[in-house]
């Protein structure tokens, strides 16, 4: 793993940098009335070595590709990074530091994604930063293998994590650190914060294992260091960079609060506030005589080191340049990595379907992949051991530890870890991560992709057998609740396609608009390729929903359904004869964002609707004016054949023909 060169740092400058760090916050926290001083204070003589002497790092180009991470996966502590990011020269001021905590500021309680500069993805969830951090190395480990020139590899960074035992106690980062055991991801490099307190108290309320047996277990290399030790410190880094078949965990024994004459070391450096007069005392026994103090030695060291990094920024940049005049491939191979997806796809060759052909959509979806894969590089993803199931596989190698140039990503029965993993895949950049598993497992998942949509990060989430038509596995993955669930999530797009063909525009429609996450739900049961009546279907299903069936006499209903049940609709409306319109809507969140033109096209007033969909009412009730026009679920399902369950739910074209009959 290539690291900038740089001379070790006086302890005398760690020290003074530590001291601003702590000073810092102490006052940002009390200013605030609210916070989490101890981190910050208990590991700022770390923070301050790994931005003087161990970052590769320019803080006026803060998205530079071949940039070190650091993941500061105990977001509660992120005065640590703020103070940091600032002293370092990013575009964080004092006043945005004594804006912590505050409405609109840039120092939010919780590092945000796209709030502040320098910040690599929203932690605080705890457990998510270590695991998208995984991900980060998968892209590395991929980029790596990718690109080189004669002197070697173009893309060579560290993913750097700061985790607390919070953390650790959390299953995501079991899951994704197994993976990169699995993995052999040497490019990463974990410092767990052992300072032995949670917010209740002692750590040994609930946690006594052995963390670095634990992660021995996972395939990594374990270290340990005093956090106030800057030589042992320095040593253990050191260690962890030269390992090439591992990654690397470094306990860090530390003290929390450190600093503070009567809360350091306790649960009340935690969470909360020193309070004025422990803020006072601590002030004092730090040699503090005002409040936001910066040590000069601090800025003088930031101010002399910019010129040092810029040189080795300009240098890559330099190097990069000269590589892509020389090499016209890995130019061809570079400038496809870092486009738009949807400039690449002009030459795909989409699969057709004949109509009245049945295809799960799951299948479609499958070989959607096939065919734009190769025109789109950057495509990588897996299934959480789903992927026969899922048709998710691409036509490429399996990434792994001996080969990281594929692009088949195999996560295991991880899928808590397999989405966050995704977002760190997407925040990292370029490429283009999907996963996929089965619906009803998305309640594993639905952390990390609240986490995707707050980020506006676009991943995607292939969500396959997602309605009681899957079947004899039963009620346990049936998914009833989910379509409801994902779409309460703001920023998340639920695109769920009613046949082969409007699969393949969800496809399309995910690549184009890479504005945030999305999912495309998909179904294990065959589904007629059906003839639209709306010539521009292709066009106005961006829009969330289209006119699949016209009525060609006065309209006397609506039916409006999504995915599997498009086709039910459209068998109990040719039965119903004159006077009916269907409508697919694939997205009711992309739908309820148009313009009330279209949306008043598609419904107009006093004109009845019922809406049918394999799910809970939830959120469609403004649609209709009494709850007898839905025809949901409203329980859980049932073991059997999938047309057999829907029938005992009494979800099926009769029932729907029979309600459309019902007067008003």
């Amino acid at each position: 793993m290539g690291t900038q060169d740089t001379e070790a740092v006086s302890n005398e400058i760690i020290e003074a940098i530590a001291l601003s760090v702590r000073s810092l916050t102490i006052d940002a926290v009390e200013k605030a009335q609210s916070g989490h001083p101890g981190l910050p204070m208990g590991l700022a003589e770390l923070g301050s070595l790994l931005f003087a002497e161990t970052l590769s790092y320019y803080p006026h180009d803060p998205k530079w590709p071949n940039r070190d991470r650091l993941i500061l996966s105990a977001g509660h502590g992120s005065m640590l990074l703020y103070a940091l990011l600032h002293l370092s020269g990013y575009a964080l001021s004092l006043e945005d530091i004594q804006q912590f905590r505050q409405v609109g500021s840039r120092t939010p309680g919780h590092p945000e994604y796209g709030a502040t500069s320098g910040v690599e993805t929203t932690t605080g969830p705890l457990g998510q930063g270590l695991a998208s951090a995984v991900g980060m190395a998968l892209s590395e480990a991929h980029l790596h293998a990718l690109f080189r020139d004669n002197q070697g590899p173009l893309i060579d960074h560290c993913i750097y994590v700061i985790a607390s035992d919070g953390d650790l106690m959390e299953g995501v980062s079991s899951e994704a650190s197994s993976l990169a055991g699995h993995l052999k991801l040497s490019n990463i490099i974990v410092f767990y914060d052992d300072n032995q307190i949670s917010i209740e108290g002692d750590t040994a309320l609930a946690f006594s294992e052995n963390i670095e047996q634990r992660y021995s277990s996972y395939g990594w290399h374990t270290l340990s260091a005093d956090a106030y030790d800057i030589m042992a410190l320095r040593h253990a880094i050191a260690q962890a960079q030269a390992e090439t078949t591992r990654p690397t965990l470094i306990k860090v024994r530390s003290t929390i609060g450190k600093g503070s004459p009567n809360k350091a070391g306790s649960a009340e450096a935690h969470g909360a506030p020193l309070g004025q007069s422990e803020a006072e005392a601590t002030r004092h026994a730090l040699g503090l005589n005002q409040q936001f103090f910066i040590h000069p030695q601090a800025t003088a060291f930031f101010k002399q080191r910019l010129p040092q990094l810029e040189m080795h920024y300009t240098q890559w940049q330099q190097r990069l340049k000269s590589w892509l005049d020389s090499d016209s491939h890995g130019r061809h191979l570079w400038e496809c990595y870092h486009s738009p997806p949807n400039k690449l796809l002009s030459k795909v060759n989409y699969p057709s379907f004949e109509r009245n052909e049945k295809v799960a959509t799951r299948k479609a979806s499958g070989m959607l992949l096939q065919a734009i894969a190769p025109a789109l590089p950057q495509l990588i993803g897996g299934s959480a051991d789903l992927a026969p199931s899922n048709n998710s596989n691409l036509p490429s190698d399996d990434f792994s530890a001996t080969n990281r140039r594929g692009r088949i990503l195999h996560f295991g029965v991880r899928e808590h870890a397999m989405a966050a993993i995704v977002n760190g895949i997407a925040l990292h950049g370029p490429l283009v991560p999907f996963c996929a598993t089965f619906m009803v497992f998305s309640d594993y998942m639905r952390p990390s992709m609240r986490l995707a949509a707050l980020m506006k990060v676009p991943a995607i989430y292939v969500l396959t057998h997602d309605s009681i038509y899957l079947g004899e596995d039963g009620p346990t993955h049936q998914p009833i609740e989910h379509l409801a669930a994902l779409r309460a999530i703001p920023g998340m797009r639920m695109l769920r396609p009613a046949d082969a063909e409007e699969t393949v525009e969800s496809w399309r429609l995910v690549l184009e608009d890479r504005s945030g996450p999305a999912i495309i739900a998909l179904t294990r049961q065959g589904l007629p390729v059906f003839p639209k009546s709306d010539t521009q279907w292709r066009q106005n299903i961006r829009r969330g929903a289209y006119i699949a069936l016209e009525s060609n006499t006065e309209l006397e209903v609506i039916v409006v359904a999504s995915g599997s049940e498009v086709s039910l609709a459209l068998e109990a409306a040719r039965k119903y004869g004159k006077g009916i319109r269907v409508i697919s809507m694939i997205s009711r969140e992309l739908f309820e964002s148009q313009d009330e033109a279209y949306r008043t096209l598609l419904f107009p007033p006093a004109v009845r609707v019922v809406v049918v969909e394999a799910g809970i009412r939830y959120g469609w009730e403004h649609y209709v004016e009494r709850y007898e026009d839905l025809l949901v679920l409203s329980d859980f399902g049932a073991s059997g054949p999938g047309n057999k369950v829907a029938a005992f739910f009494k979800l099926t074209a009769q029932e729907l023909l029979r309600r459309l009959k019902r007067k008003q």
